[in-house]
């Protein structure tokens, strides 16, 4: 019986995720994830790609608080803003704003990124559409509004990196908001199309072209590439160049989901040809990933 191993949430977009028992099921994902994000007084977003220190920072949202820290540096806590002072923000193709929060909050973050930033939160009329196969909506994650991965997918890529001499790496690499353990073959999470958990059902909307995130020690925030990426590159190469782990999907009925709940698959597709054994060889010419970070 396939089933719900792990469920996380990342309240800062690029920064720690946050393990919880259950969650509530929005029609932007799981409660709480990617509905802040850093960017440039210009309205770039910052991320791990650039600034892996990001990593580290764990926010902590309690009630309507949030609350940063990080290694060697003192937390700040502030009341979250729901609304107000807006920034422009430009995510891959979508523009839009966010409510600047706390001063605070953009002090603490430039200092420890070393360059001027800002943190925003998604505003009371957010509304970005995601596409894919189920289109739905989304915070300020890459793309879509859950990714999904399975143990077994991690089981199979982690003997793969074993049998050419490089250390296993966890699934937190991957940033996943639900990893579902129970499923015998790997990848399967490519080939489910529509799947319920407690009393939420989501869509199958694309599979996850990675960057370079999961090169990334996710407790250290220092770069420990080359795997997973050099590994998935002899197997798990996508369509359009990138290397593939997880799946992106929507949120097609909000709901609860807690850890224990049964997965249950009510339409697949068929084979996935990227577990095919015979994969072109990895390309340095891939597309720039739109991966959840």
């Amino acid at each position: 019986m396939a089933r719900i191993a792990r469920l996380t949430y990342y309240p800062v977009k690029s920064c720690a995720g946050t393990d919880v028992p259950s969650a509530q099921v929005t029609e932007t994902g799981l409660a709480h994830d990617r509905v802040f994000q850093v960017i440039t007084p210009d309205g770039d977003i910052l991320t791990q790609r650039p600034h892996p220190v990001m990593a580290t920072v764990r926010p902590q949202v309690t009630g309507d608080r949030l609350a940063l820290s990080a290694p060697g540096r003192e937390d700040v806590v502030f009341a979250i803003r729901r609304d107000g002072p807006r920034r422009p923000v430009s995510m891959l193709t979508w523009h839009g704003e966010g409510v600047r929060q706390d001063p605070q909050a953009d002090e603490w973050f430039s200092d420890l990124l070393g360059r001027p930033a800002e943190l925003i939160g998604v505003t009371p009329d957010h509304d970005r559409v995601s596409g894919g196969e189920f289109p739905g909506r989304a915070a300020f994650g890459d793309a879509h509004a859950v990714l999904l991965a399975s143990e077994s997918s991690l089981d199979t890529l982690n003997e793969r990196i074993a049998a050419a001499q490089g250390e296993p790496v966890p699934m937190d690499r991957f940033r996943p908001n639900i990893v579902i353990a129970g499923w015998a073959e790997p990848h399967r999470e490519d080939e489910a199309r529509e799947l319920e958990a407690g009393t939420a059902m989501f869509g199958y909307a694309e599979k996850c072209v990675r960057c370079t995130v999961p090169m990334i020690d996710q407790e250290t925030g220092l770069k420990a590439g080359p795997e997973p990426i050099r590994t998935l590159a002899t197997y798990r190469r996508g369509p359009t160049g990138g290397v593939v782990f997880g799946m992106k999907a929507a949120v097609l009925r909000p709901g609860q989901v807690a850890v224990g709940d049964e997965v249950i698959v009510h339409s697949w597709a068929g084979p996935s040809p990227s577990t095919a054994a015979a994969e072109p060889p990895f390309t340095a010419t891939a597309r720039r990933p739109a991966e959840s970070v």
